[in-house]
């Protein structure tokens, strides 16, 4: 057994010696300490084999190389970021020199930004904290820890951005990610929101964007239900849209939560009576939701025979349109002064 610990600190040591960017030490970390086939981790649970002595003495010496190891990523992941910041002055300068912007020509707040703003604002005044995570994700926490396994047809119809040369890392699509990144760094309960841009390989149109925003929220408590999801979500939605709202809830499937929902709204754009917007429907699919699943839970480090919660997935870009009674998601991103200038 004390074999194995050594063989596992030799090859970390190696594969440390390698890490050249934050990216690939997250991917280091993964591979030694994931929760559910870490080299680390597996031979740990290995321990509960051994005699009542013998797991006494190799668990104490286990956790001993593990702390050295962690040890290591710590002082390795400061001394990438002290890196980064080297690079970054020689990069950045500031010309002195440069005429002023005329006051005419100053910019003012795109749509999304107003929006983000107030919601981060109204979740705040509800004791949600506002946390942020990567663009740039591991497949570990993009799907496997979000109840979303490599055979999951979920991964098909997500058209997820793969980065090229590492299989193991994509451009996020969906904020969901950071479930699992907030239980293991502040546990249980948990209210959080997740403001983010996100990724996928859509066909645009009226309704649809290859780069958006999502605003991902959790909580994870005890007695929760959906009744409290449908209150929140409710008073969200009037708290932005400065207006009563009529929502319906379908069923939906989302691996990561059970049940699922789809929370609609009516079209505030054509009064319910069908546009581009609302897919000539004249309802708005606006919240993805559910209770969340008891495998993400316990990914998260959490046992769900204890804790219990509720996720869901705004749509922020749709939110913006319901709001501005703008038809056309791509006029975000298009860049036309006419449409920015109107806010």
């Amino acid at each position: 057994m004390k074999e194995q610990f050594e063989q596992i600190k030799k090859d970390f040591l190696i594969a440390l010696d390698e890490v050249k960017d934050t990216l690939m030490l997250e991917e280091l970390e993964q591979r030694f300490f994931s929760r559910r086939s870490g080299e680390m981790t597996t031979v740990m649970k290995n321990l509960k084999d051994l005699s009542n002595d013998a797991r006494k003495e190799f668990g104490q010496f286990a956790n001993v190389v593990k702390k050295e190891l962690q040890g290591m990523i710590s002082e390795r992941s400061e001394e990438l970021k002290g890196q980064a910041l080297a690079e970054l002055e020689k990069k950045e300068t500031i010309d002195v020199t440069q005429p002023a912007i005329p006051a005419e020509k100053i910019g003012h707040m795109h749509p999304m930004s107003i929006i983000n703003k107030e919601l981060e604002e109204l979740f705040t005044s509800m004791g949600f904290m506002v946390l942020d995570g990567p663009e740039l994700e591991s497949d570990y926490y993009a799907f496997e820890t979000l109840n979303i396994p490599s055979h999951h047809p979920a991964r098909e119809s997500m058209d997820t951005f793969y980065v090229k040369d590492n299989p193991h890392w994509v451009m996020r699509p969906h904020t969901s990610p950071v479930q699992v990144r907030a239980m293991h760094k502040y546990g249980a309960p948990l209210r959080t929101v997740v403001p983010g841009r996100c990724f996928r390989n859509e066909a645009t149109d009226g309704n649809h964007e290859h780069t958006f925003y999502q605003m991902e929220g959790l909580i994870i408590d005890k007695d929760l239900s959906i009744s409290n999801l449908i209150g929140i979500m409710k008073g969200l939605l009037e708290g932005i849209l400065k207006k009563e709202v009529e929502v319906r809830l379908r069923p939906g499937h989302f691996p990561f939560v059970e049940p699922g929902f789809e929370l609609d709204m009516k079209c505030f754009v054509c009064g319910g009576d069908g546009c581009s917007a609302c897919k000539h429907s004249g309802w708005v699919e606006i919240i993805p939701c559910g209770l969340v699943h008891p495998h993400v839970i316990k990914a998260g480090g959490l046992d769900p025979e204890v804790w219990g919660g509720f996720a869901f997935g705004l749509g922020s870009m749709r939110l913006v349109m319901q709001r501005y009674g703008i038809e056309d998601i791509r006029h975000f991103m298009s860049g036309d002064m006419r449409f920015l200038n109107q806010f």
